[in-house]
């Protein structure tokens, strides 16, 4: 009896992930990623999302590999993948192009819209840049956005101590505090005044970069 409960019990257990495989072999590809559906898929993603040029073409791009896969696994000729998959990847440029003549990608926007979010979480102009990079921003226009002032890093600096409760919002070793703010991009100066400002000053600093006052 138990070994017939113990057979049962196994196999109630594992017939689940049984049938999900199941339902994996037998899930069929997509329709290919023609230029219209590339296109369309631009859009939806544009209308839940903030882009760049360059993450929109990641976006299709795997898309496209997706369907290269599961059109690979589900037996097609190698032929007819290869057409589909360059025919997609000759599309993107020309659809970044349209959507970008309809102002419904622009990177500018996009960088001065993260570059005034960044910097009310306390990111230095210096990991700001490198923040941009990373979504496909051009490295020149994202240092033109980005204002090189030591009042906009000063504020920063003292909105990432707030966050970490660090000197002078919190008890703490100041040259933990220093190293931890050259981890994130700040210079020694900017460092050493953020760490030098009593609490009250710090937090106005605090309140005026939070209403976008320091640029």
């Amino acid at each position: 009896m138990r070994r017939t409960i113990a057979r049962q019990g196994f196999r109630s257990t594992h017939a689940p992930c049984h049938t999900e495989a199941m339902k994996r072999e037998e899930r069929k590809p997509g329709p290919p990623p023609t230029e219209h559906r590339l296109r369309e898929a631009a859009i939806a993603h544009l209308a839940r999302f903030a882009a760049t040029e360059a993450g929109l073409a990641r976006v299709l791009t795997r898309r496209i590999d997706r369907w290269v896969r599961a059109t690979e696994a589900d037996g097609a000729e190698p032929e007819t993948i290869a057409a589909a998959r360059t025919a997609g990847r000759a599309a993107i440029p020309g659809i970044i192009a349209s959507l970008r003549a309809l102002g419904a990608v622009n990177d500018t926007e996009f960088a001065t819209s993260r570059a005034r979010r960044l910097a009310r979480e306390g990111k230095s102009r210096r990991a700001t840049i490198a923040h941009l990079a990373t979504k496909g921003i051009d490295t020149d226009l994202a240092a033109s956005l980005v204002p090189d002032n030591q009042a906009r890093d000063l504020a920063a600096a003292c909105l990432y101590l707030r966050r970490r409760r660090l000197p002078p919002f919190g008890e703490g070793d100041r040259m933990r505090a220093l190293a931890s703010l050259a981890r994130q991009g700040f210079d020694r100066a900017t460092a050493e005044r953020a760490l030098a400002l009593d609490r009250p000053d710090a937090e106005a600093l605090v309140l005026a970069a939070r209403r976008g006052d320091p640029a």
